[in-house]
């Protein structure tokens, strides 16, 4: 793990991913931005997230020139992580962290020289509590009224040193 965590936001973040099956990764291209699901890792989160891609994508080009990326994710809450990715080749992670529905999904095995994994160094994660009802019901009363709905923001930053 490259970043120096406060453990309480590691864990607070794996709470709020853990149940997110897909992934929207987004890179910056000499366009712009670019967006695409990508299948998260089932992986206890440690401030790293792990995705498998592979070479021919346009993903890794984008990566290649501009390590600057989002990963979003929706399920009870709404998260938005940003960070750095790396392109990591490492056979031995790959085959750590491979599973059989990556074999039909990407139609070939861990130690494919093509196969590559995105991992992306977690610098900040901001969240939108979707279930906290009494908090957003005070956040939008404070709002209606005028007054100061600071205490009852629901959304909240979570800042990872590196």
């Amino acid at each position: 793990m490259a970043n120096i965590m406060k453990q309480d936001d590691i864990e607070t973040l794996r709470e709020l991913i853990k149940d997110a099956d897909t992934a929207m990764l987004t890179t910056a291209t000499e366009e712009g931005l670019v967006s695409r699901p990508m299948k998260t890792q089932e992986v206890e989160f440690d401030g790293d997230l792990w995705f498998f891609t592979k070479k021919e994508t346009n993903k890794y080009d984008e990566i290649l020139h501009n390590q600057d990326v989002n990963v979003a994710y929706v399920g009870k809450s709404y998260v938005s992580v940003r960070g750095r990715a790396e392109i990591v080749e490492d056979l031995g992670k790959k085959k750590e962290l491979w599973s059989k529905i990556y074999e039909k999904i990407m139609q070939t095995s861990y130690d494919d020289p093509n196969v590559i994994l995105i991992k992306v160094n977690v610098e900040a994660a901001e969240y939108w509590e979707e279930g906290n009802f009494i908090k957003k019901i005070a956040f939008y009363y404070k709002r209606m009224t005028k007054q100061s709905s600071k205490s009852t923001d629901i959304n909240e930053t979570l800042e990872f040193n590196n």
